[in-house]
């Protein structure tokens, strides 16, 4: 794979699981308690405990997605602009 399109695949990739962070964060936010209540047939725990457990997955995917998909589109675009003739 060359380098215009690893970069373009990893943009892709920063843009999609940037959407699905945005968006979980923001179902967290609006409506936690539908969460909890859906959730809470599967997992049984306290809801605060919930709330707990879901900020730390919430704050892991975030840095996944820095690690993984933000700093690396950030590196090959910063290197395929300045290796560009």
């Amino acid at each position: 794979m060359d380098m215009q399109k690893s970069t373009e695949f990893l943009m892709w990739c920063t843009i999609i699981n940037g959407a699905l962070l945005i968006l979980s964060a923001a179902v967290f936010i609006s409506v936690p308690d539908t969460m909890y209540q859906i959730q809470s047939k599967l997992f049984p725990m306290p809801q605060e405990t919930f709330a707990v457990v879901m900020y730390v997955l919430l704050g892991l995917f975030k840095i996944l997605w820095l690690v993984f998909n933000a700093v690396p589109y950030g590196a090959m675009a910063i290197i395929g602009k300045n290796s560009a003739p």
